[in-house]
């Protein structure tokens, strides 16, 4: 099993930056996919959720109307795609793939950095 995120990096405030996340060796379109983040000295937090047929999604407060979250079950792929960003947005990246009774997967993390 595999999370991969790409996709992370610096960025002034207010630009953009689209995360992806690439999964193998699990039925992706079975599993729930999320992305959370987490900041130096913070607890990792949810930011968005997709359901397993992409049918419904969520936000957290942070996150909502600037940041959404879609997949690509043909292609193995969930996405984060985050506008105007804040130096507030500064953390750590995480996708995680769950599906209860069955499976729980994490990827390794990308760095988002929001800085002048």
């Amino acid at each position: 099993v595999q999370l991969v995120e790409s996709g992370g990096g610096l960025v002034q405030p207010g630009g953009s930056l689209r995360l992806s996340c690439a999964a193998s060796g699990f039925t992706f379109s079975s599993y729930a996919m999320y992305w959370y983040r987490q900041a130096p000295g913070k607890e990792r937090e949810l930011v968005a959720h997709i359901t397993s047929a992409g049918d419904s999604t969520y936000a957290a407060d942070s996150a909502k109307g600037r940041f959404t979250i879609s997949r690509d079950n043909a292609k193995r792929t969930v996405s984060l795609q985050m506008n105007s960003l804040k130096p507030e947005d500064t953390a750590v990246y995480y996708c995680r793939a769950r599906q209860w009774g069955r499976g729980d997967y994490w990827g390794q993390g990308t760095q988002v950095t929001v800085s002048s």
